[in-house]
Parts: C-alpha cells; sequence; structure tokens
C-alpha cells in the first residue's frame, strides 16, 4: 500500500503507520550518511546519538511494537529488510538496530504491567539486553532480588531499560528456572569502556552492572513460556505475530547484519578490482578469471541466503495466522540455517580478500570494516552451528531438542 492511502493505516493511540515500503525505502535513504560516520562510529565504540534519534524519527524501533503501545505490528521480514540496509551504510549500526530493535517483540510477551511501564510515558523507550545467565537470582515473595555482572549489552548507552539473563533456582525441586529479567536505568550501570574489539567495534556492547535490586515477578519473562510460545503478553497483544517463537526473531536479528556487511564487502571488491592495476606484474585485476568467481560465488550465495530468510518468516507467519505451531523439526532447522549465515558470509568475503593485493590491507581500504565485523559477528553464540546441528537430526525423528532456544 503506497502512497494517499498510507495516510488511511493507524495504531490504536491514532498513529499514522507508514507502508512496509516507505520505512525500507527511509533506510535505504540513510546508507550514504551511515557509510560518513562510520569510522566515527568505530573510533568512539558506539553508534552516534544523532543516529539512533534519526532511526527512531523514521518509525524503525516501532516495526515489531504493538499497536496498542505506537507501534506498527509489520511483517517481520520487513523488520529485516530495514536491518539489512541500515548495516550496508554500517554493520554495527545495524547490529544494535537489529537487537535493540527486536526487543519490542519481546517485550510485547511480558505481563501488560511491564509493557505499561516501560512505553506507557514513551512509545520511543529503547531496551538493551545481554541474555548470559551469569546474573545471581534470590526468589522472595513477589518477585527476585538480582544482581551479577553481565557483558555484551549492544547499544546500551541509548536505553532506558535492560533484558538480562539468570537462572532461577528455587523451584521447589523443579528444574531450574531460565528468566529474562527486566530493569529500569536507575537499576543498573552500563560501564563505558569495556567494549574494545576488532570488529562490531561501534556497537558500544558494554558491561551492565547490577547490585542486588528488586525485580517483580511481572518483570520477568521465563524461557520455557517463550518456547512454548505461550506467554503473558499474548493475553492483550493478540496479532498472530506475536504467536511466532520468540527466539527464531532474536537469532536472525544477530545473523542478519551480515547480509548488509558482506553487501558492502561485494561492492568494495568490485570497486577495488575495476581500479586495481598490479604494479609488479601489470595486470588488470578486473581481468583477474578467480577474482571475477570469487565475487560472482558471493553474490549467488547471499541471494541464497536471503531466499531462505524471506520463506523462513512467510512460513512462520502463515503458521501463527492459522493458530498452529510451527513444527519443531523446521524450528531447529530455521534457527541452523541462521547460525550458519555468518560463518558463510565471513568465508566468502574471506576469498574475495585474499585476492585483492596489497591495497585492501590498509584500513582505509573499504572492505577491511566489513570484513572484520563479519568475523567478529561469527563470535555470537546464536552464530555457532555446532549448537544447533543435533537437533537438526533429533526432532526429525520426532526427539525434544536439547537447545531449546528455537
Amino acid at each position: 500500500m503506497t502512497g494517499a492511502a498510507a495516510t488511511q493505516i493507524v495504531n490504536e493511540t491514532g498513529g499514522q503507520i507508514p507502508t512496509a515500503e516507505a520505512l525500507i525505502e527511509r533506510a535505504r535513504a540513510m546508507i550514504p550518511t551511515l557509510r560518513e560516520r562510520a569510522r566515527a562510529c568505530t573510533l568512539a565504540h558506539n553508534v552516534p546519538a544523532e543516529t539512533v534519534a534519526e532511526m527512531k524519527a523514521a518509525g524503525f524501533f516501532r516495526v515489531l511494537q504493538p499497536k496498542r503501545y505506537g507501534g506498527y505490528e509489520m511483517h517481520p521480514n520487513v523488520f529485516f529488510e530495514i536491518q539489512k540496509a541500515l548495516a550496508e551504510g554500517c554493520m554495527s549500526t545495524g547490529w544494535i538496530y537489529g537487537v535493540l530493535g527486536c526487543h519490542p517483540f519481546e517485550l510485547a510477551l511480558f505481563h501488560d504491567e511491564a509493557q505499561k511501564e516501560v512505553w506507557g510515558d514513551d512509545p520511543d523507550m529503547l531496551v538493551s539486553s545481554t541474555y548470559q545467565p551469569v546474573g545471581k537470582v534470590e526468589k522472595v515473595e513477589g518477585g527476585f532480588y538480582l544482581s551479577g555482572r553481565w557483558g555484551f549489552s549492544s547499544g546500551s548507552t541509548h536505553c532506558g531499560w535492560v533484558l538480562l539473563g539468570a537462572i532461577n533456582f528455587d523451584t521447589n525441586g523443579g528444574p531450574p528456572d531460565m528468566r529474562t529479567f527486566l530493569l529500569p536505568r536507575p537499576d543498573y550501570q552500563v560501564i563505558e569502556g569495556t567494549w574494545d574489539t576488532f570488529g562490531l567495534q561501534g556497537t558500544g556492547s558494554f558491561d551492565i552492572v547490577v547490585d542486588r535490586v528488586f525485580v517483580p515477578e511481572y518483570r520477568t519473562h521465563k524461557a520455557s513460556d517463550g518456547f512454548a510460545c505461550k506467554n503473558p503478553g499474548q493475553e492483550t497483544n493478540t496479532a498472530p505475530l506475536y504467536r511466532m517463537p520468540w527466539a527464531q526473531l532474536f537469532v536472525r536479528s544477530v545473523s542478519t547484519a551480515a547480509f548488509g556487511g558482506t553487501r558492502a564487502a561485494i561492492q568494495a571488491g568490485i570497486d577495488i578490482m575495476n581500479s586495481r592495476v598490479s604494479s609488479n606484474t601489470g595486470k588488470a585485476a578486473k581481468a583477474d578469471p578467480v577474482l571475477h568467481a570469487a565475487l560472482a560465488r558471493a553474490i549467488a550465495e547471499v541471494n541464497e541466503m536471503e531466499l531462505t530468510h524471506r520463506a523462513t518468516f512467510n512460513e512462520m507467519i502463515d503458521y501463527a495466522e492459522r493458530n498452529e505451531p510451527v513444527p519443531m523439526e523446521r524450528r531447529a532447522l530455521f534457527a541452523y540455517q541462521s547460525s550458519n549465515v555468518v560463518r558463510r558470509m565471513a568465508d566468502l568475503v574471506d576469498d574475495i580478500v585474499k585476492l585483492l593485493g596489497g591495497r585492501a590491507i590498509y584500513m582505509s581500504s573499504p572492505i577491511i570494516q566489513p570484513w572484520l565485523d563479519l568475523h567478529a559477528a561469527r563470535a555470537h553464540v546464536a552464530n555457532d552451528p555446532g549448537n544447533r546441528s543435533s537437533d537438526v537430526l533429533g526432532t526429525m525423528q520426532g526427539e525434544a531438542p536439547g537447545f531449546t532456544f528455537i
């Protein structure tokens, strides 16, 4: 839907909802600006505040947010198209958009009281996360006391709330209870200066410290509820979108920036190829069939992975609209496919870089930053296919998955 018809779409707070096409075009229009800011983003170890403000103003963070709180409740593929475009300009920016932008989906699964606290006064409020299960949990009446130090909270300086992973062992003899705990900014510290990496330097993935603060029960989300797709928030957020498995959205949020980074690397490789002549052999790179093969293979395989990505979420939304569960063997396969994306793309860019000669090794080379970013993204636990392969086979044979974040 485009043009004047777009003004007829409103959310439940009376705000106009832009079309998917308009949002994606806004993201693509930001690519040149993000490229100009990319070096400063890297050196500052954080995405500029002005970039985050522009993404808010464009409506990007509302794509998966409930309409009840000013959101758009759009198809996940819209969200991922925006992420890919932003990452093409700056992969760190695309990365934090993926992480911060998927949290409205998880928050929609919390009890409505928690959603009101976050969005009631500010529908543009952002939430960061780190799901490492490293916190100390003390169960008390009405909730929990939480303490600890977590790493890898991407985009944390831009947020007023945080989602933290921890395990509750006080379950009256039952199995340990993995939960996500939602805390407001006064209850935690962001420790800047703790993010010094070789790639994705601009994500500002700083440490979070919590010194024994109370978290009410309604501000927690049980992993078992996310796995079963039976979450408290579904009582009020009834759109099919929120019947989709939460883990499926999250794992793709930390692999999809690689599409944009790889597109940037491929284009950089083509630009270098078209202008490079070896000072030793006098041969022009644009006549190198081996380099042609590496670039063509990258273009083709990225396209194949992209088609799989889109088909995955079309299928899951179809299940949700029919109010049917996504079969476990499909969930296991989808998570496995996502876990392979970053590694495959890093390997494809490796093959290009090694054919570009000495010009490509300077930090000023346009291919180096996305190349480094891709290799850094490989480190995320969700991008390790070793955690996923056994469940692909097991679920095909009717076994329960061993790794339930699917």
